[in-house]
């Protein structure tokens, strides 16, 4: 079993992430980890935030000479914007001004250090209410999607791991508020270039200036935008989780992951809801056999999961993002502490973060099959994984 925690605050000190049980002897490929990092970085639509945050990781434990040691891998990204917030988010004493100070972001010029305004759509009301705190900003500081900076660097590894076995893992931006990519490429090559190309990283360039007026619109109108988001697998072997257990179904570990990301509100495979429409014969993929083949399929409408396994076909899932809760012309709330009717308070955010998005959604499917992975196929070491999976795979080119 592999897993890993995360800890750390939007505007704590540093953020940090737990790897546990990687296997030794894995390379790591440090430009590639911190790529991934700027990809969550860029994106049009972003806000003030990422023009600070360089978002270096910085591997503390688990890794020497380049190398996984089998050992827990401590991931560490400091929070340049820290600088400004020492005083309201010092561990020690309770001392601290109203308002902390923003010079990067134009839209504001501070920022509330204390706030009792919670934003609808967000953690804010419903997380003050469990943990019975005052101040939303206990809430709001771990609740910030400032979080998932941690899941990409995790999920960079994970990806480096899948690749040791020919599994890549990529995405595209499907759609941004009523902007639709209506011409995706069959080719996967083609696909992967386009999105990596494209400043909302859609497969269909042609859609990609209808998306960013879209999101135009929606900055000079004070409002955010969602979108939808497609993560594919592609070299995935047949036969990664379980009929047996509802836990151990690959379909339901990778909608809870890609569900936990902020904003994600659900989670399609293959042809999703859409099945829903359509007679059997039009949704159920036929199977085929060659001897050089083995079985495969000419269509994919299963999303390369049948059952809770994958059934080495690509894996295609589709996560529909709502649009951020934090607005610069906020929507009517409650404060807290007078019951008076308020605007909701406003802290730094992006436009449109569906890019972003895209990046979190393949490190946490990553994550998951790599998970899976080793489930199958594990051992100690990275050569170990190797020979249990080339054995599996000759038996099934046997069968």
């Amino acid at each position: 079993m592999i897993r890993f925690l995360t800890a750390g605050e939007s505007h704590g000190p540093a953020l940090t992430a737990i790897i546990e049980g990687f296997p030794a002897g894995m390379p790591v490929d440090f430009a590639a980890l911190q790529a991934d990092m700027d990809r969550r970085r860029r994106g049009y639509g972003r806000g003030g935030r990422m023009a600070i945050e360089g978002d270096r990781v910085k591997i503390l434990s688990g890794v020497r000479h380049g190398v996984t040691l089998g050992s827990p891998i401590t991931l560490q990204i400091i929070n340049k914007d820290w600088e400004k917030w020492q005083e309201a988010m010092a561990v020690e004493g309770a001392g601290h001004g109203d308002t902390v100070v923003i010079d990067a972001d134009p839209a504001l010029t501070r920022i509330d250090a204390v706030v009792t305004r919670p934003r609808p759509g967000h953690a804010d009301l419903a997380g003050v209410l469990k943990y019975g705190h005052r101040d939303v900003r206990n809430i709001l500081e771990r609740a910030s999607a400032r979080e998932t900076a941690t899941r990409v660097a995790v999920g960079a590894m994970a990806r480096q791991l899948l690749a040791q076995f020919g599994i890549a893992v990529f995405s595209g931006v499907l759609q941004i508020g009523q902007a639709v990519a209506r011409e995706i490429p069959e080719d996967w090559e083609v696909y992967r270039a386009n999105a990596e190309a494209s400043l909302v990283a859609t497969p269909d360039p042609a859609a990609a200036p209808r998306m960013m007026a879209e999101i135009d619109r929606a900055k000079q109108n004070g409002d955010s935008l969602g979108g939808v988001v497609e993560v594919v697998a592609v070299g995935v072997p047949a036969g990664l989780g379980s009929h047996v257990h509802w836990d151990r179904r690959l379909d339901a570990r990778l909608s809870g992951a890609l569900m936990s990301i902020p904003a994600i509100k659900g989670v399609a495979f293959g042809l999703g809801f859409e099945a829903a429409g359509l007679p059997g014969s039009q949704v159920h993929d036929a199977i085929y056999y060659e001897p050089e083949r083995g079985y495969y399929r000419k269509t994919n409408h299963a999303g390369g999961i049948e059952g809770g396994i994958s059934n080495g076909e690509a894996i295609r899932i589709r996560l529909a993002m709502k649009p951020i809760p934090t607005l610069y012309r906020p929507l009517p709330t409650v404060n807290l502490v007078t019951k008076a009717a308020e605007a909701a308070s406003v802290e730094r955010s992006d436009t449109c973060a569906v890019p972003a998005a895209a990046v979190v959604a393949e490190a946490m499917a990553g994550w998951v099959l790599a998970e899976a992975l080793l489930e199958k196929f594990g051992g100690d070491s990275l050569a170990e994984v190797r020979r249990n999976l080339e054995a599996y795979r000759q038996e099934l080119r046997s069968r």
